[in-house]
């Protein structure tokens, strides 16, 4: 079906985007996924680029651009090479949007700038090794000393986390109260060279192997108060505000990963010979290609939707809980199809179909599992 989600100025950045992967990325992307991230300066090509800096106010040094549609090019020229940009998708689609709702003027000043250019990269730190998924069981706290936070506490699974100059951390600044267990919860925003602040682990994963995953721990870190973002005590509720966008931009990297499977596979499968003929020759070929190019084709239409509705505000939580559930489901499904189709050489790296399938994994766990998404939908639903 005819797409029209983008226009020409999306399409000449799309352009832009495959050839920059092609000529910085995909020659050395196995080097990345053996070292755990991408080299440092990768980051300083990517503001040079002016990739960082899309949504960042013009003032601050960015294009200013409100639209999420040049960041779900981005993620299908990734998935379309099967690559990644590393740390990239926290810092943009993960913490960006914190700072440009909650920072203040004197915040934005001093940390925009540096986020457009790479020369400050961000992660984000919410969770802990006892807590999982219950933020508001967490136990790092942030006690007010004068002019500073004296931070303490420990956080794992932080993609970004080994790269990272700043981190938001959310951390307890006061204790839940008996009627509401996520009250005292706030985001410090770190300067991870601050005495006390260690990054250990770099957590090995079976996925995403290009992008750094550490665990974060604190020992008496001093934070300035000027480094606290928004109010104290309102950070779960900041913490909501970003859940539709991140869901969403999941979905579309879900639903990219899906499409580059079975480009992965339809060219596999022509040039593949077997008893003397082509693979795509059999009849279970074409029909297992033709039942992942429709499960393609319904992901796409829904997620095109989304990208609509979150640009013009109006893309719910439920909304963006029936995309991610529905194109991470997809997902799973096309991807592992595809590897079936190339046989043993699908579990062999080299092709980029196994990075595909070790990759799609998480996706239905991070940023709100399914499980946890099933229930959002069903409450929206009335049930």
């Amino acid at each position: 079906m005819r797409r029209t989600l983008y226009n020409e100025d999306h399409e000449a950045f799309r352009e832009t985007i495959r050839d920059f992967v092609a000529a910085e990325v995909a020659p050395v992307y196995d080097d990345w996924e053996h070292a755990g991230h991408p080299p440092r300066d990768f980051y300083n090509k990517l503001g040079e680029l002016g990739v960082l800096g899309i949504q960042v106010p013009e003032e601050y040094g960015g294009a200013g651009e409100t639209s999420f549609k040049y960041q779900a090019v981005i993620s299908e020229e990734c998935a379309r090479a099967g690559v990644s940009f590393g740390g990239y998708g926290v810092h943009v689609n993960l913490v960006l949007p914190y700072l440009l709702k909650y920072a203040s003027d004197e915040q934005k000043r001093r940390w925009l700038p540096p986020f457009a250019t790479g020369e400050m990269m961000t992660a984000i730190a919410m969770t802990e090794p006892g807590t999982g998924s219950d933020l508001a069981g967490m136990q790092t706290t942030a006690r007010r000393d004068g002019d500073h936070y004296v931070l303490n506490g420990a956080k794992t699974f932080i993609t970004g986390g080994v790269l990272a100059d700043r981190v938001l951390v959310v951390a307890r600044t006061s204790p839940a109260t008996p009627e509401n267990r996520r009250a005292g919860l706030s985001i410090l925003v770190v300067d991870t060279t601050s005495e006390g602040y260690t990054v250990g682990r770099k957590l090995e994963k079976i996925g995403l192997r290009s992008s750094d995953t550490a665990e974060l721990a604190f020992s008496d870190v001093r934070v300035p108060v000027e480094d606290l973002l928004g109010e104290e005590g309102r950070g779960f509720e900041y913490l909501t505000h970003n859940l539709a966008e991140e869901r969403l931009g999941i979905a579309v990297s879900s639903y990219a990963s899906a499409a580059a499977a079975v480009e992965f596979a339809r060219a596999y499968v022509q040039d593949r010979n077997v008893f003397g003929r082509p693979v795509a020759s059999f009849q279970n070929t074409k029909f297992v290609l033709a039942e992942c190019a429709t499960e393609v084709e319904a992901a796409r239409s829904l997620v095109d939707r989304a990208i609509e509705a979150l640009d013009v505000g109006e893309l719910t939580p439920a909304d963006a809980a029936v995309a991610k559930l529905f194109c991470t489901e997809v997902q799973a499904r096309v991807v592992d199809k595809c590897l079936q189709l190339h046989g043993g050489y699908g579990y062999i790296l080299e092709y980029p179909i196994a990075r595909l399938y070790t990759d799609a994994r998480v996706t239905r766990i991070y940023g709100g599992t399914s499980e946890v998404l099933k229930t959002i939908i069903a409450k929206d639903i009335g049930v």
